[in-house]
C-alpha cells in the first residue's frame, strides 16, 4: 500500500516518452532516420505533436539501447553500425536465437512453433511473389521475433527486440547483395523445418549457417570496390 492509503491502480496507457521512443525506434529501423543523420529536437518535436521534455527522454532510452549516440558540444545522431558491430549484431542474434530455440525443444512446443513459423514464412512468400522489399523485411523480422517470443522467456525476447533493429539498420547495406527472395524463404524454410523436427544440433547448425551469410553480404557489401565511372 502507499502511505496515506492510496492504493496502485493498472496504467492503461503507456507514458509519452515510451510512445516516442516506439516512433523513433520504428524509424531507425525502416530508415527513415537513417545511420549518421543528426536528430532535431524542434523539428522531431512539431512532427510528433510532443514537448521537448518527453522527446529528450525518449532519444535517452534509444541511446542506452545503443540506437543513437550523442555527440559532445554536437547532438544526438543515429548510430552508423560498421564492419564490427555488424559482426557482434550477428552474433548476439545467434546466440539469443538458438537460446531460444533449446527452450523450445525442450519443453516439447516445436509443432506449436513451426505452425507459427510456418504463418510468418507464408507471409515472407507472399512478399516474395509481390517483389515487395519491405514487406519482405517486415516478415523477416516476424519470423525471427515470433521463433524467440515462442521460448517464453521475456529476457531472450527483449534481447531480440533491440537486436533485430538493429538488424535492418544492418541490411540497408544489402540492397545490392540481397539474395534472390526465393533464397531466403528457402533459408526460413529450413529454419521452420528445424523447429518441426525437434533437432536442436540441427537447428543450431541451420541458425548459426544463415547468421553467417548474412554477415558475409553485409561485410562483402560494406568492402565491395566502387564501379569506376562510365
Amino acid at each position: 500500500m502507499i502511505p496515506g492509503g492510496g492504493a496502485l491502480e493498472p496504467v492503461n496507457r503507456e507514458s509519452t516518452p515510451a510512445l516516442v521512443a516506439d516512433q523513433l525506434r520504428r524509424a531507425i529501423m525502416r530508415g527513415t532516420l537513417a545511420p549518421g543523420s543528426q536528430l532535431g529536437e524542434v523539428e522531431l518535436a512539431g512532427q510528433l505533436g510532443v514537448s521537448r521534455g518527453p522527446l529528450r527522454e525518449a532519444m535517452q532510452r534509444l541511446i542506452a539501447e545503443g540506437l543513437l549516440h550523442s555527440r559532445r558540444h554536437r547532438g544526438i545522431f543515429v548510430r552508423d553500425l560498421d564492419t564490427d558491430d555488424v559482426r557482434d549484431v550477428y552474433i548476439a542474434r545467434l546466440a539469443v536465437e538458438q537460446g531460444a530455440g533449446r527452450l523450445i525443444l525442450a519443453n516439447g512446443s516445436g509443432p506449436e512453433v513451426a505452425r507459427l513459423l510456418g504463418e510468418a514464412l507464408t507471409a515472407l512468400a507472399d512478399a516474395a511473389q509481390v517483389g515487395d522489399p519491405v514487406a519482405l523485411a517486415d516478415a523477416d523480422h516476424a519470423f525471427h521475433a515470433t521463433l524467440v517470443a515462442a521460448s517464453g522467456s521475456p529476457r531472450l525476447r527483449r534481447m531480440a527486440d533491440g537486436l533485430l533493429v538493429e538488424t535492418r539498420m544492418c541490411l540497408s547495406a544489402l540492397q545490392s547483395t540481397a539474395p534472390p527472395a526465393e533464397a531466403l524463404v528457402d533459408e526460413h524454410r529450413l529454419l521452420r523445418d528445424a523447429v518441426l523436427g525437434g533437432d536442436f544440433a540441427r537447428l543450431a547448425a541451420v541458425l548459426e549457417e544463415h547468421m553467417a551469410d548474412a554477415v558475409d553480404r553485409i561485410v562483402g557489401a560494406r568492402h565491395a570496390p566502387t564501379p569506376a565511372a562510365g
